[in-house]
């Protein structure tokens, strides 16, 4: 917790000094903790996206170390509810990462990674929606946003940035995200395909989405997560079969049935046993408490300056440590490839695995429409994080897609 503010602060203030209008924005050259000059160029900003409650996204925009006149531009909102999109920045594609090492009271130190994605594509991180990371409104009821609230805010925000930003509209222009985003996503790549249809100024040169170990919004998410804890063998053939049995038609997270009660809180126990969102890693304590959904209450503003009265144990250092998006209970792939199959559409490529140095990295199936459905072998919630060499980049693609696309 206190490496991640310690670096986020200094962005802030940085920040803060910049032009009017609706987008201020600032370039950073620096940052302390990272020895010599940033990799490419870093800009951080904020937009306004609700003028009457004085609400603002946050951004930073990392331009590619390849082309950026011609490599594409990729918007990446990370998981949350509210997570500040820093995690995505320092822990899966960003060009620089936190060195894991036990905290001695000094300031916390960056290294390069190798494996950024900002070695062919230029990102736009944003924390959204408001509320997340460093974004903010001045009237409280600023941040009473919802999914689609928070989607129509993002798509202001393109809107602002491209105008501000006009050398980069021809660019080929992709929106991703994991996690949570897998709702807000699609729902603005398909605003933008009307707006495109509708004439809407400026004009995105939309290529496509992709979505990591997404949330869809449906139950099937939740309830994938009993047979593939039983196919991994987190919990027994009786428990599964117990559970298939009285929890069918059930609400998972508040079932009426006393017998699927007790099954359910006997298979959320053993699931606790390690890491949901890496089953091959322990099971490690948080600093930072669950966000409060029904309310934004920024406890550290109401409390006493000052340490934690009980402060929690701290974490093992080996919590830091990573393994593939197949071994996350979060969203484990099970879900996600019914909902996929749900769609119905034709297979044009049937399943196969994907290969690096000759090895399976994963598996993949292609269907019409251009969707494309891929596993990241040993890989956990946030494959990038878990597994940053599979997702390796050269000038033209990164691995994991070259392999999709028949070179791997």
């Amino acid at each position: 917790m206190a490496v991640r503010l310690c670096c986020c602060c200094f962005l802030l203030f940085v920040t803060i000094a910049a032009a009017g209008g609706s987008l201020t924005r600032t370039n950073v050259t620096t940052l302390p903790g990272f020895d010599g000059a940033l990799p490419s160029r870093l800009e951080t900003g904020y937009v306004t996206v609700d003028e009457e409650n004085g609400a603002e996204l946050f951004y930073y925009f990392i331009e590619s170390e390849g082309d950026p006149s011609t490599d594409p531009v990729l918007l990446w909102i990370t998981g949350g509810d509210r997570c500040s999109v820093l995690s995505a920045l320092f822990f899966e594609i960003g060009p620089l990462k936190l060195v894991i090492e036990p905290y001695n009271g000094s300031l916390p130190r960056l290294h390069y990674h190798p494996y950024s994605w900002t070695k062919v594509a230029s990102i736009l991180f944003v924390d959204s929606p408001v509320g997340a990371g460093f974004s903010f409104s001045r009237d409280p009821k600023g941040y009473d946003v919802g999914d689609v609230s928070a989607s129509m805010q993002l798509i202001k925000l393109l809107r602002e940035w491209f105008t501000e930003h006009p050398h980069y509209l021809s660019n080929p222009f992709y929106v991703g995200g994991d996690s949570y985003a897998g709702k807000i996503v699609p729902f603005i790549v398909q605003k933008i395909s009307e707006d495109i249809e509708a004439g809407v100024r400026p004009t995105f040169n939309l290529k496509g989405y992709l979505v990591g170990n997404p949330s869809t919004g449906e139950r099937i998410d939740l309830e994938s997560r009993v047979p593939y804890s039983h196919g991994v063998g987190i919990i027994s053939d009786q428990l599964y079969e117990m559970i298939m049995e009285h929890c069918e038609g059930e609400d998972y997270d508040n079932p009426s049935n006393v017998i699927c009660q007790q099954a359910l809180a006997r298979f959320d126990s053993l699931l606790h046993e390690g890491s949901r969102a890496q089953i091959l890693n322990p099971n490690c304590i948080y600093v930072s408490p669950k966000p409060n959904h029904e309310t934004i209450d920024r406890k550290i503003l109401k409390e006493e300056h000052g340490g934690l009265k009980h402060p929690p144990p701290q974490p093992s250092i080996k919590c830091g440590e990573s393994r593939s998006g197949d071994h996350d209970a979060v969203v484990p792939f099970l879900g996600t490839q019914a909902w996929v199959r749900s769609l119905n559409y034709p297979i044009v490529d049937d399943w196969r695995a994907w290969h690096i140095d000759g090895q399976s990295a994963g598996f993949t199936i292609a269907y019409g429409n251009n969707l494309t459905f891929a596993t990241v072998k040993g890989a956990g919630h946030t494959a990038p994080e878990f597994e940053p060499e599979r997702f390796q980049a050269d000038q033209k693609s990164s691995r994991l897609q070259k392999s999709l696309l028949g070179d791997g």
